[in-house]
């Protein structure tokens, strides 16, 4: 079932839902999230409905709703979304923003910038600025956030239940480069944050070498950083032993979730907090 996102800078959600409902839409509340519904009946295409082009929702997937809600965004913050093309998480760091602060899009593709810029204006973000750079540059801006979103490029596992081609085209060999390029962005993403900064790192993927790994081998030359408790019970427990090998004990914190057991896309949850000093 799709999943839409209310966009409360623009509309209230009983009122989004009232117009949807006089077109023939059914909606229904979904738990977790006060502005998130699932469509369980539509009339026509989801996607260009005078509401949709207006912006006053975004079709995004439940767990990756979690993003933004997890790194809970605050008005005065300064923000980065390291990997923030076609922009369902960063338009949704700026809904809770409230259009306030300071919002850092990174995207090192120069051929989604467009779809994150179109998705910029129909949500109505305007405390955004977008940079077309490698994220693991990140230094080079010389910005120290309050808080951090990386949603990491993977392999994308997580969505074979929706393209099972996926299951048969990735290869060993793709998952190690991959995990090379997550484990860069993690360092500069570390890097960047403030003292008692937070950040995110989350998958679509729910391979642990994608995942756990990718966070136990980054913080194991790192004293001052640690994995926070997520709030809330997303998903289910992230990995403290994989293959055999035992990793660090914190990583219980992270959150996993599955397709089959929380009816979202696969997908892996790490907050990290920078200490004090």
């Amino acid at each position: 079932k799709p999943t839409i996102r209310v966009n409360t800078l623009k509309i209230n959600s009983s009122e989004l839902n009232k117009r949807l409902r006089k077109k023939g839409f059914e909606l229904e509340p979904i738990e977790m999230i006060p502005y998130g519904f699932k469509v369980i009946k539509r009339t026509n295409n989801l996607g260009s409905t005078h509401e949709f082009l207006q912006g006053y929702y975004y079709l995004q997937n439940i767990a990756s709703m979690f993003s933004a809600i997890i790194l809970d965004p605050k008005p005065t913050d300064i923000i980065i979304d390291m990997c923030a093309a076609p922009g369902s998480k960063s338009t949704h760091i700026g809904q809770l923003m409230e259009n306030k602060g300071t919002l850092i899009l990174i995207d090192k593709n120069k051929n989604r910038i467009p779809a994150l810029e179109t998705n910029l204006r129909r949500m109505g973000i305007s405390n955004a600025l977008i940079f077309n750079m490698d994220a693991v540059n990140l230094n080079k801006l010389n910005i120290k956030a309050d808080k951090i979103l990386l949603d990491a490029p993977c392999t994308g596992e997580g969505l074979i239940r929706q393209d099972p081609n996926r299951k048969k085209s990735r290869k060993m060999k793709d998952i190690e480069k991959l995990a090379l390029i997550q484990k860069k962005l993690l360092h500069a993403g570390l890097r960047a944050l403030k003292p008692n900064g937070k950040l995110l790192y989350s998958t679509c993927s729910i391979g642990p070498e994608e995942n756990e790994l990718v966070v136990h081998e980054v913080l194991k030359d790192k004293r001052n950083y640690t994995i926070s408790k997520i709030n809330k019970p997303y998903g289910v427990k992230g990995l403290t032993k994989v293959y055999g090998k035992s990793l660090r004990e914190d990583l219980i914190y992270s959150q996993r979730l599955y397709p089959h057991l929380h009816d979202t896309i696969g997908f892996y949850l790490c907050l990290l907090k920078r200490k004090a000093v």
